[in-house]
C-alpha cells in the first residue's frame, strides 16, 4: 500500500527547520545569497503516471523542465539554471533533443546532474534555479478575507491533449498536455502585487485548497468564473477544475487592484468556514484533484 502523502511530507517538515524551506508549504525554497534572493525547486515524473508509455521523448524533457519553471513562475523568479537527474531509456537522443529545446526557448543552462540506469520503470528529477525578481518573494500564506481570488487562464486544455496523446487523436492540439508554457513572464509582473499565488498543477480546486489552508481562510470560487477551453463540453466543468497538469497561476489580489497580468476573477477569499476551498457556496464533491499517495479515480 502506498505511504500517506500527507504524514510523509510532516515528517519532512518536522526535518525542515532552517526558513528557508518555507515550512514545506510552499513548492520552493527561497534563499538570501550575497545580494541576490535564489528560489530553488525540484521536481520528479515518474512513466506511466506523468508521460504515457511510447510518449515522444523530446515532449518528456519538455514537461520536465516546464513544470519546474512554473514553480518559478510562482514566485516570480526569473529562471537561472537547471540540474536533471535522468533514468536512461530507449531514445536518449530524442530526449536530448527535447532538451535542447526546451532550454532555448525559457533561456535557461544546464548547470548538470546524474544519469542513472534502472532494471524496470524510469523516472527523472530536475532541480531549478531562479532569481527572485521581487523581495519579498510571493508566498501561500498571504490570501486575507476581502481579497479577490485570480487566474491567468483556462483549466483543461491539458486533459483535452492527455486523452488526444492516450487515444492517438491525431487531429487534436494535444500541445498543453506534451509542452505546458510556465508564466514566467505573468508571475514577474504579478509578483510585486499579489498577496498569495501558486501555480495551478494538481487541480484548480485542490490546489485553491492549499492555498487557503496555508493563508488559514476559504477561497470561495464560483463555477461560472472559471475559464475553460473553448472545446471543452461544459458538463466536463467539475473534471476540469480537478484534473491537472494546466500550470496557471492562482493568486489573490487585495480588491481594490487590478492584476498586472493577464488574468480572470474566479471567486473572492473569505474567514475561514468549514474548509478552505468552497465552490458555488459548497464544499466541492468528490476528488479535488490529484494526490501523489492515491491512483486517479
Amino acid at each position: 500500500m502506498a505511504s500517506d502523502e500527507g504524514r510523509f511530507i510532516d515528517m519532512m517538515r518536522a526535518l525542515a527547520g532552517n526558513p528557508a524551506a518555507r515550512g514545506l508549504v510552499d513548492d520552493v525554497a527561497v534563499v538570501p545569497f550575497g545580494g541576490e534572493t535564489l528560489v530553488i525547486t525540484h521536481d520528479m515524473m515518474v512513466e506511466g503516471v506523468h508521460w504515457l508509455p511510447g510518449q515522444d521523448e523530446a515532449d518528456i524533457a519538455w514537461k520536465l523542465v516546464a513544470t519546474n519553471l512554473s514553480d518559478l513562475a510562482a514566485k516570480g523568479a526569473a529562471p537561472v539554471g537547471v540540474l536533471l537527474g535522468y533514468t536512461l531509456g530507449p531514445d536518449d537522443a530524442r530526449f536530448a533533443e527535447g532538451l535542447g529545446e526546451v532550454l532555448r526557448a525559457f533561456d535557461v543552462a544546464l548547470l548538470g546532474g546524474d544519469t542513472v540506469a534502472a532494471p524496470a520503470g524510469r523516472s527523472h528529477g530536475l532541480t531549478a534555479i531562479g532569481r527572485a525578481t521581487h523581495v519579498p518573494v510571493p508566498g501561500r500564506d498571504g490570501a486575507r478575507p476581502g481579497d479577490r481570488v485570480w487566474i491567468t487562464g483556462a483549466v483543461g486544455a491539458a486533459m483535452l491533449g492527455f486523452e488526444a496523446v492516450r487515444d492517438g487523436q491525431a487531429g487534436i492540439d494535444s500541445r498543453a498536455f506534451r509542452r505546458p508554457q510556465p508564466r514566467l513572464g505573468e508571475g514577474i509582473a504579478l509578483a510585486p502585487q499579489v498577496s498569495a499565488m501558486m501555480d495551478v498543477s494538481d487541480g484548480l480546486l485542490i490546489d485553491a485548497q492549499r492555498l487557503g489552508a496555508a493563508s488559514g481562510v476559504t477561497l470561495a470560487i464560483e463555477s461560472a468564473a472559471v475559464p475553460l477551453p473553448a472545446s471543452l463540453d461544459r458538463a466536463r466543468r467539475i473534471e476540469a477544475m480537478t484534473w491537472g497538469d494546466d500550470y496557471q497561476l492562482l493568486f489573490t489580489l487585495p480588491p481594490d487592484q487590478a492584476p498586472a497580468a493577464a488574468a480572470i476573477a474566479i471567486g473572492r477569499v473569505e474567514d475561514y468556514r468549514y474548509n478552505n476551498v468552497l465552490l458555488d457556496g459548497a464544499v466541492p464533491p468528490g476528488r479535488l484533484g490529484y494526490r501523489h499517495d492515491r491512483p486517479a479515480d
